[in-house]
């Protein structure tokens, strides 16, 4: 932990060296309406723009209370928002914590305490794993560890999940600022369509520096140019419409995987997957001369796309629609019309 006064001098000289630029101070404070008062006021004092409440700090400060052990909480997360919210003269953005089953509750009791808007995703609780020599943890205190927080690449599709979610939800209405495994513009360009307003990046930096931020802003621009797009708020929530749930998807839509033999190598890879972990329906075949090739029975392919999955070369395998032999119907659809039936032939008897 650092003292206060010391983030309060660096806040206030970073400030004056860059006027032009917004700095947001981050915040993890206990939860208590007095101890949330003075600091939000000590803080708006030395320049800031904006505050983000941190409630998402999976260890660490979640022992004292503070970080994920009240972003858990529906109501602590509200209730700490409205407490900032009485004193702040200048925005406030609540920054979530994955660790929840549902992460629209606690974004919705961040818009009902007041935030002007919400980020997500933080760290997910993880053990990175055991050394098979001293069954140490990874990484270990004094032969003692505990979960730690992961980030990263590997948590994109979970946070891209959580944003859109939120994006969609009718009472969440404030702008989204999307973080979680961005590491190229075309990460923040998926946040973006899937309703993100912005996007931070940590990671990214800590590998390659914070010139990497250069290369996504270039990157964008560049895809602006290509689409004709004049703004990134154009991109804002473009995508969100597109998602839905499992019960709204048609069940007659059909694809199947299509291998290209004049780019396959040969290497087995969707053989062997779809033999042993899916619907066994790639055969291997020899032309006639004698050389091998691989076939998929498309009446037989279920469209998993495991096959594409595990293939190591760029089209090599294809997912292709199959002509529609029945009209579309979803799961929910289905369901209502044997619900219907069913008591259609109740009232006959």
């Amino acid at each position: 932990d650092r003292p206060l006064e010391v983030n309060l001098k660096e806040i206030y000289e970073t400030k004056k060296r860059f006027p032009n630029h917004a700095i947001i101070a981050s915040l993890m404070v206990e939860p208590k309406r007095e101890k949330w008062h003075e600091i939000v006021k000590r803080v708006q004092d030395v320049g800031v723009d904006g505050f983000e409440l941190n409630f998402g700090c999976p260890h660490g400060m979640a022992e004292r209370g503070m970080g994920s052990a009240s972003g858990q909480v529906p109501e602590l997360v509200e209730k700490q928002t409205y407490w900032v919210k009485e004193v702040a003269e200048k925005p406030v953005i609540v920054k979530l914590t994955p660790n929840i089953t549902d992460i629209t509750a606690t974004a919705e009791a961040a818009v009902q305490g007041g935030a002007d808007a919400i980020s997500m995703i933080n760290t997910i609780n993880s053990l990175m794993g055991v050394d098979l020599d001293t069954w140490h943890t990874i990484p270990h205190v004094a032969g003692k560890g505990a979960h730690g927080g992961y980030c990263g690449p590997a948590v994109k599709p979970i946070a891209l999940n959580m944003v859109a979610e939120c994006a969609r939800h009718p009472r969440i209405n404030v702008p989204i600022s999307g973080m979680g495994g961005v590491s190229s513009w075309k990460e923040a360009v998926e946040f973006m369509l899937m309703g993100a307003t912005g996007v931070q990046v940590c990671t990214a930096v800590m590998h390659h520096g914070f010139r990497i931020i250069e290369d996504m802003v270039e990157g964008l621009h560049l895809y602006l140019d290509s689409k004709g797009i004049a703004s990134v708020m154009d991109l804002v929530g473009k995508a969100v419409h597109r998602y839905s749930d499992w019960g709204n998807l048609d069940l007659n839509y059909k694809v199947a995987a299509r291998i290209n033999t004049d780019v396959c190598i040969n290497c087995n890879k969707c053989y062997i997957a779809c033999e042993d972990a899916s619907h066994q329906c790639i055969d291997r075949r020899a032309d006639a001369t004698g050389r091998e090739y691989l076939k998929v029975r498309e009446e037989d392919c279920v469209g998993c796309n495991l096959c594409s999955l595990v293939c190591p070369v760029d089209g090599a395998i294809d997912m292709v629609e199959l002509p529609r032999e029945c009209p579309p119907m979803t799961w929910n659809e289905r369901q209502a019309a044997i619900s219907a039936l069913t008591v259609s032939n109740a009232e006959a008897k």
